[in-house]
């Protein structure tokens, strides 16, 4: 499944990228959803089941607001933004052809999070929130997909090979510099003949 190696021997590329990401999006949110619809069947809202006493309950929480509980009732906004969020990894897809095994997993991750919390927003108008730490917002897996996607983002952006990042990005003749290109390498210095 992967062919480049990293300089530790750690592959860093994929061959079937968009397999890859399609796979983590398709478990995120069928985890997301399996979960929620067995939080809805199985609890009433606002029922706290404490699984660890004081610090890890599952709450039947349903968020009309953003991750977290953040602006509540803007719901049109959220559809929107999430949205256009899902265009653009689709379409920096389409176009940069990624093949780097933690930006394929980082978008999956996010776009299978963004959209098992749209289904929610567009299918009963709020998120179903179940996760209950105590000293945070009550979130569910999609939170957890778009955040850890995220941040596997930010460690792409700071600690991929520059060749990596720029992927797509420049078109490389596959015949190799030609004659008289001024980007190719210069001829081999030698005595003049002429």
């Amino acid at each position: 499944m992967y062919h480049v190696q990293g300089s530790r021997g750690v592959a860093v590329e994929s061959r079937h990228p968009g397999a890859l990401l399609l796979g983590v999006l398709g478990v995120t949110l069928l985890l997301d959803q399996v979960t929620k619809i067995a939080v809805r069947a199985s609890m009433h809202p606002s029922q706290s089941i404490p699984l660890i006493e004081d610090v890890f309950h599952l709450t039947y929480v349903r968020n009309t607001g953003a991750a977290f509980g953040l602006m509540p009732g803007k719901q049109s906004l959220f559809i929107v933004t999430t949205s256009l969020v899902l265009l653009a990894i689709a379409l920096y897809w389409w176009r940069a052809r990624p093949r780097g095994i933690l930006l394929s997993v980082s978008l999956g991750l996010v776009a299978g999070g963004a959209i098992g919390n749209l289904i929610d927003r567009v299918v009963a108008g709020r998120v179903t929130d179940f996760f209950d730490v105590r000293f945070w917002p009550v979130f569910n897996i999609a939170d957890i997909g778009v955040v850890v996607g995220a941040a596997g983002l930010f460690l792409w952006a700071l600690f991929a090979p520059i060749e990596e990042r720029g992927e797509g990005s420049v078109a490389q003749d596959p015949a190799g510099p030609r004659c008289g290109d001024p980007t190719g390498p210069s001829a081999p210095e030698g005595p003049d003949h002429g």
